[in-house]
């Protein structure tokens, strides 16, 4: 036994969970009562731990508490003695020791991406993967991812239990070659899904979630221990990084947005910065570059521009080409137009801007970013009549907010 902390012992459980979750499913199977027994030896540790000392194989503890748990659970069940048959056939012999000597991978690392793949079952809807991997591999409470998504707790508990239900009796193993490629996309998916959610909440009066934004940062670093040569999972966490470098400046002193072209550069996390590039140039050495990576591509070149003004648009340009033959999202189409209105005039931008109507009709980005080129172009009318269009179509409380003071500025108001 060693002395820590409390919040040591916090930080120790939270990257601990989803491997002794994943290592109690794999060996018993019950989801949900494996999940509760994780919860209960979590829980006995938070207590144990900063009054004894951390023990020796911190996760092997936790294993084995809640190896016992689940087995008391078990045996209370109706089919007591079949299920206490298959516990003592499946009890785990090794969980409690170290990887062997020479292992690249320990089973438990293998078992948390293992428990991404269920949590993302193509059975389930991105809603449904989303609460389901915040729950089972981020650790986050009911009540936390409810909040997040602005639902009610209880409405939220009916979705996990749902989802969870979904996955009973599926195996628990990881996808084999034939649709392996799908289950990863569908893993990235979802953590970038929970990644842009934290930051720029599509709801309420925060803009920022740093919560969820390091959850996915967190959770994407895992995924890339266990699958360190797949570039989309370097890509995606060089993603991550570059943005959220940036999350320091992109509010004032009221919590107010602050666009990029004004942000303070100053105030960027170099450190992150530098990591995330050199993560940009490993993932583009690992064979054809796909969304991800290309996208971080583009967040390093605005990372790197000492200024707004000294941003390499025409290189963003030729990246979002290459993207949109990648991946032809609208999203990306609309971030194109931005570049094109960079290097051409904000005329062409707006052209672009004018043939994604259909593709993102009611988007308020869509109409957020005609208004930032009628006004570039000189038409301060069209420009506040669109950024009030945007303001009214966001639930973002910051970025309406900013949307209508761009839109008094333009128009001569004060914007309040």
């Amino acid at each position: 036994m060693r002395s820590t902390t409390a919040v040591e012992v916090e930080d120790l459980l939270r990257l601990h969970a989803p491997q002794v979750l994943g290592a109690l499913v794999r060996r018993y199977g019950h989801f949900d009562q494996a999940e509760d027994s994780v919860q209960e030896a979590l829980l006995a540790a938070a207590e144990q731990w900063p009054r004894t000392g951390l023990p020796d194989n911190p996760r092997g503890w936790l294993i084995k508490v809640a190896s016992r748990r689940l087995t008391d659970q078990l045996r209370s069940d109706q089919a007591r003695r079949r299920r206490e048959e298959t516990v003592a056939a499946l009890t785990p012999r090794d969980a409690f020791t170290a990887p062997a000597p020479g292992e690249s991978r320990a089973p438990s690392d293998d078992d948390t991406l293992t428990l991404l793949f269920l949590c993302c079952h193509p059975d389930l809807s991105p809603a449904a993967q989303i609460a389901l991997t915040l729950r089972a591999v981020g650790g986050l409470t009911t009540a936390e991812i409810a909040r997040a998504h602005l639902v009610p707790e209880a409405t939220m508990a009916q979705r996990i239990s749902r989802a969870k239900q979904k996955v009973k009796g599926a195996p628990f193993r990881q996808p084999g070659p034939d649709d392996r490629d799908q289950r990863l996309s569908a893993v990235l998916q979802v953590l970038y899904l929970i990644f842009n959610e934290g930051y720029t909440a599509t709801a309420g009066r925060a803009l920022h979630r740093a919560d969820l934004a390091g959850e996915a940062i967190r959770l994407t670093r895992a995924v890339r221990r266990l699958l360190p040569k797949e570039g989309a999972v370097t890509g995606l966490l060089a993603l991550m990084l570059l943005t959220d470098a940036r999350s320091a400046a992109r509010t004032g002193p009221a919590g107010e947005l602050i666009p990029l072209d004004e942000q303070d550069r100053s105030r960027w996390d170099r450190e992150t910065i530098a990591e995330g590039t050199a993560l940009v140039e490993e993932a583009l050495s690992e064979g054809a570059a796909g969304a991800y990576q290309l996208q971080a591509a583009i967040a390093a070149l605005h990372d790197e521009a000492p200024s707004a003004d000294e941003t390499d648009w025409p290189q963003i340009l030729a990246l979002y080409d290459i993207l949109l033959r990648v991946a032809p999202e609208p999203m990306a189409a609309l971030g194109r137009a931005v570049a094109v209105a960079m290097v051409r005039g904000p005329e062409a931008g707006l052209a672009e801007v004018a043939e994604l109507e259909e593709r993102l009709t009611g988007h308020y980005r869509l109409d957020a970013v005609r208004a930032h080129l009628l006004e570039k172009a000189g038409d301060g009318e069209g420009a506040r009549e669109a950024y009030e269009r945007a303001a009214g179509a966001t639930l973002s409380v910051p970025e309406a907010r900013y949307l209508r003071m761009r839109a008094g500025r333009v128009g001569g108001g004060d914007g309040a």
